[in-house]
């Protein structure tokens, strides 16, 4: 990808909303060009010279209009009438100001199998195109007829011999076949036209159903688009990295969020992409002024806005050792586990300190990766706002405690707590996708293996990352569909997991100093005797502390909960035992019942 700068487009099909709406969003986003979707054309109330002007007035070059579809390979009656459509197209195109046309690969029950006749009709379509100033990206769909691989309508562009005829590519059309990659590189980038990217998650089902409801934007699926994108790269491509996701729920959102998630994940695959480049063309396509992610040093604080959270704190151990100097926010400590507490309505999970080793860096990578902003200082304030609503605030190892006056504490209670383990947050349906990528992106996370697991009232996903000393874990929850109003839901839950080095003797000194401990039911350690054998006196101790257990082949897992505080928050106390590196996600059922009978009993 040597020569000009490197243009970053998204197609309208990706938003919400009419035209006009989306054109906006793209451009507050800051994309340099779109491709227009022929359906949003045709329903806009402006001519193709308005949509033109439009454009021009915010900032957007028009670089694909699409799709052009059944063309090939079709009897001479079809194609004289193919011909006929088409010039009509190139009619809107230069009036639009657009120079490229995006023809897919035919699915028409009237086409044939044959390469030269697919190869001679385009050769003809480009010839007429080329009078017109036009080029030809001829793409293969995934479910193409005749013609569903790359590999394939390579052969027939490099048989249909015009400049004015060359390849779109497309990652999902050419990863959800599991294509190889390789054979991209022997492509001269000359002859690729433009470049299309989605994600996807794996799913097994009609290709085209997947398509058309299932893609997301780069980081959010399972392909891996960085090494599309240096393979593409490679060949001397130097067109745009244009974003082409057809997704249910994206077409049901905010265009303004959606564009800025877009963007966001274009920032962080150029930045990943670039690391799979030779240096000779690595700058172009790295994003300049894009900090490298500093590694976290582990969780500083997590902060809890709640009316008077300090029995709860007081009964697992924590100490009040610190109140802001200008803020009313106190500080409570336990191990190098930290809360700090904001007085307000509810009880909620409001930000979370992350130690770093410069935190102005840190808040300037989040920053340029399009985080809000906490203040109007600009990259001098290191605290951000996820789109979840959760403050981010990057801390010196140490140094931000100085802000607390230490009072006088008489004794220290002490449960066994060491630190924070995780933070569990549950996000709604539409939002899941983008704020778990903007986690992984702003504090440079791996993201751990996906899970699903049947809860009492629904089918939850649970995504996780943590970066690789795991001194940092997050874990995200999302209902995998939306529950009807009868269902006892909790409105997103989310907790704090303590770490601690024995999970039980924590249990027992925290129930003698009165913590409001969630009890387990008697059923699930019958069926823990059944499943692992445990010896009779541990697991007498699990049962009589309701501690929950798990284990796989790299170690043990003890867990405990409290009941919960407010409508929808809660702690966790963990202990793990040799490489357990997961959540305990068997256990989420019966917790989230046991949660329900404490909620009823309440009343």
């Amino acid at each position: 990808m040597d020569g000009p700068e490197l243009r970053l487009d998204i197609a309208t099909v990706c938003l919400s909303g009419t035209l006009d709406a989306k054109l906006a969003a793209a451009a507050a986003a800051g994309f340099h060009g779109v491709e227009i979707f022929e359906n949003d054309l045709i329903a806009s109330s402006w001519a193709p010279r308005e949509i033109r002007a439009r454009c021009a007035e915010l900032g957007l070059s028009i670089d694909l209009y699409q799709p052009f579809r059944d063309f090939e390979a079709v009897p001479p009656e079809e194609f004289a009438a193919n011909l006929r459509r088409a010039e009509h197209k190139f009619d809107v195109m230069e009036r639009l100001g657009a120079d490229t046309m995006l023809v897919c690969s035919s699915v028409s029950p009237d086409a044939v199998d044959d390469d030269d006749l697919a190869a001679e009709q385009l050769h003809a379509l480009a010839s007429r195109a080329a009078d017109r100033g036009i080029r030809i990206a001829y793409e293969a769909l995934a479910w193409g007829r005749f013609v569903n691989t790359y590999e394939h309508s390579w052969r027939i562009v490099r048989r249909a011999d015009h400049p004015a005829l060359g390849l779109c590519l497309d990652s999902f059309h050419v990863l959800s076949r599991g294509s190889e990659i390789a054979g991209i590189r022997v492509i001269p980038g000359a002859k690729i036209f433009f470049l299309q990217l989605a994600d996807a998650p794996r799913l097994r089902m009609d290709v085209l159903q997947w398509s058309r409801h299932h893609r997301l934007f780069p980081g959010q699926g399972a392909f891996d688009l960085s090494a599309f994108v240096a393979a593409v790269a490679g060949t001397g491509y130097d067109g745009p990295l244009s974003l082409e996701v057809f997704n249910d729920v994206f077409r049901q959102a905010d265009p303004a969020h959606t564009a800025v998630d877009a963007m966001r994940s274009l920032l962080v695959l150029r930045e990943s992409a670039a690391d799979r480049l030779p240096v000779r063309i690595r700058d172009r396509i790295r994003v300049a002024d894009l900090p490298a992610a500093p590694p976290p040093a582990g969780y500083a604080f997590a902060e809890l806005t709640a009316p008077d959270p300090s029995g709860v704190l007081s009964a697992l151990g924590f100490v009040h050792i610190g109140q802001h100097d200008s803020r009313p926010i106190q500080l409570w400590q336990q191990g190098d586990a930290r809360i700090t507490v904001r007085s307000g309505a509810g009880v909620r999970i409001s930000a979370l300190g992350v130690t770093a080793p410069d935190p102005l860096v840190a808040a300037r990578r989040a920053k340029r990766l399009l985080a809000s902003p906490l203040s109007d200082v600009d990259y001098d304030d290191p605290a951000v706002r996820a789109p979840d609503g959760i403050d981010i605030v990057f801390c010196p190892e140490g140094d931000w405690m100085a802000d607390f006056t230490p009072p006088d504490p008489a004794a220290v209670n002490t449960c066994g707590i060491t630190g924070i383990d995780h933070i569990c947050l549950t996000e709604p349906f539409d939002d899941f996708d983008q704020t778990a990528l903007f986690y992984r992106a702003v504090l440079g996370l791996e993201p751990e293996p996906e899970t699903e697991f049947a809860a009492p009232y629904g089918l939850i996903r649970s995504r996780s990352a943590s970066d690789r000393d795991r001194r940092i874990r997050i874990a995200l929850n999302v209902a995998a569909l939306r529950r009807g109003d009868w269902a006892p839901a909790v409105p997103d839950p989310q907790h704090v997991a303590f770490a601690s080095e024995d999970a039980v003797a924590s249990a027992e000194a925290m129930r003698a100093l009165g913590a409001p401990l969630l009890d387990i039911p008697g059923n699930y350690y019958d069926d823990l005797d059944a499943r692992f054998a445990l010896p009779p006196e541990r697991l007498a101790l699990l049962r009589r502390y309701s501690v929950l257990y798990d284990r796989d082949e790299h170690g043990e897992f003890l867990h405990f909960y409290t009941q919960m505080l407010g409508s929808h928050a809660f702690f966790e106390v963990v202990q793990r035992i040799d490489g357990y590196a997961g959540y305990g996600t068997v256990n989420s059922p019966v917790r989230m019942a046991a949660h329900r009978q404490f909620r009823l009993a309440r009343g």
